[in-house]
């Protein structure tokens, strides 16, 4: 299948829902022994659940489903240039920058410290004997 065709079949290969599940009846609603409805309403009660859920879920997506996936478009569009025109190019600022100030660093370290830690080294060495 080519990137410009939806798989009508594995709509989540991803599995970015999986936490939902099938979403069933049963995972919803329970009676634990004892306390029971009459059998007709625990039948009806499940198709009209099955029924509203898929129902109600239809009409959403009907009516929402394309302006929220316009939206999700344009927001994700909105990241990838706002990190290509912005993020990407102020994080290279920020390693050049750093580099120089790791370099000005070690030489501050390597001509002011190194001297006097190499000194104090001269001094206690004789203490090792």
């Amino acid at each position: 299948m080519s990137d410009d065709q939806v798989d009508l079949v594995a709509r989540d290969p991803n599995s970015l829902n999986a936490h939902l599940g099938t979403l069933m009846f049963n995972d919803v609603l329970g009676e634990p022994d004892g306390t029971h409805s009459i059998d007709c309403v625990w039948k009806m009660s499940y198709t009209c659940f099955e029924l509203w859920k898929g129902l109600c879920y239809k009409i959403l997506t009907l009516f929402c489903g394309i302006c929220i996936a316009a939206e999700w478009g344009c927001e994700f569009a909105y990241i990838a240039f706002y990190h290509i025109w912005f993020i990407t190019p102020c994080m290279k600022i920020f390693e050049i920058n750093c580099g120089l100030c790791q370099k000005i660093y070690s030489m501050v370290i390597n001509c002011c410290i190194q001297p006097c830690t190499e000194a104090c080294g001269g001094l206690f060495i004789h203490f090792k004997k």
